[in-house]
């Protein structure tokens, strides 16, 4: 138990410890490299590049730069590129329209390293030189267009600029990729509010011209009701005479059912309308006297209802 203990204590202390510093020493005397993906490594010795690895993976720097492989790290240089894709975005970019609106375009581009001997030394700043290229083709092929192809033809647009920047920017080892117009905006305060005002104003215009509509539909069906329904009821009121003319003549061919009639309708307008009724007996002779006693102002008799 002792020995096995002994062993792997030993284990763990080599692996931990002695294995990661011998290999960086190794490492350090420029025996390997290892490469990861999307990776580059430029060494530089005396001022010259001696090797450029891009494939990923390990690699025995010893077969590829003979006896210069142990110094290549002590007097002189590994710079390390990443060649992932890289993006970026400018906003705002200051075009006029060709009817003089002040516009700000706001463009995202990707880009990453083509040439790793052309970035590292044709431009000190490749990223910066790539934004301003693309900055100066944007407000250079974008300006004067008409403001409708500019809200509209967004496409286009990244496409002119993608063709105007690419060819430069790969002189400088840094390939253009995708570009796109995300924003397309108006940069003036007062053009912008004088923009809302009008957009308000034609929605009003436009809500008032539905109400409008709406009611002139309503006064039309409703007109179109009440001109119906008065058609109809004056063909209604025409009939009425006629039906009540037909049924009077036929009774009118029976006089005693016509005067018994004209009698209870006599009775029934006389009871409708609350009528005072004096009962006088008949050849009695007091319709001359009752004369006689309301001319001298004496009551003779108290009206009584029917």
């Amino acid at each position: 138990m002792t020995n096995f203990f002994i062993a792997a204590a030993t284990t763990f202390v080599g692996l931990l410890i002695i294995a990661p510093a011998v290999l960086g020493l190794c490492r350090a005397l420029g025996l390997y490299t290892i490469l990861l993906e999307r990776q580059c490594k430029v060494y530089i010795l005396f001022g010259k590049v001696e090797l450029i690895l891009e494939e990923p993976g390990l690699h025995l720097l010893w077969l590829k730069l003979g006896w210069k492989a142990p110094v290549v790290n002590w007097l002189g240089r590994c710079h390390v590129l990443d060649m992932r894709l890289d993006q970026d975005y400018l906003r705002s970019q200051p075009v006029n329209s060709e009817e003089g609106a002040p516009m700000g375009i706001g463009i995202w581009y990707e880009m990453y390293i083509s040439d790793p001997v052309a970035y590292l030394f044709k431009n000190a700043d490749p990223r910066g030189s790539l934004a301003a290229n693309v900055s100066n083709a944007t407000v250079r092929c974008l300006s004067n267009l008409e403001l409708e192809n500019m809200l509209e033809n967004r496409h286009a647009m990244s496409l002119t600029v993608r063709e105007e920047v690419s060819p430069k920017s790969h002189e400088w080892g840094y390939k253009l990729g995708s570009v796109y117009i995300r924003k397309v905006h108006f940069r003036d305060p007062g053009m912008i509010r004088q923009i809302e005002a009008k957009v308000v104003n034609r929605l009003r215009q436009v809500t008032s011209a539905i109400k409008q509509d709406g009611a002139n539909q309503v006064s039309i069906i409703t007109g179109s009701a009440e001109r119906q329904a008065a058609i109809e009821f004056a063909k209604a009121a025409a009939l009425r005479p006629r039906i009540v003319g037909a049924a009077l003549q036929e009774i009118a061919l029976n006089p005693e059912i016509a005067k018994a009639m004209f009698e209870i309708l006599e009775a029934e307008q006389l009871i409708e309308g609350e009528s005072q009724i004096v009962l006088v007996p008949k050849n009695s002779g007091l319709l001359a006297q009752m004369a006689a006693l309301q001319a001298e102002g004496t009551p003779v008799f108290t009206p009584i209802r029917a």
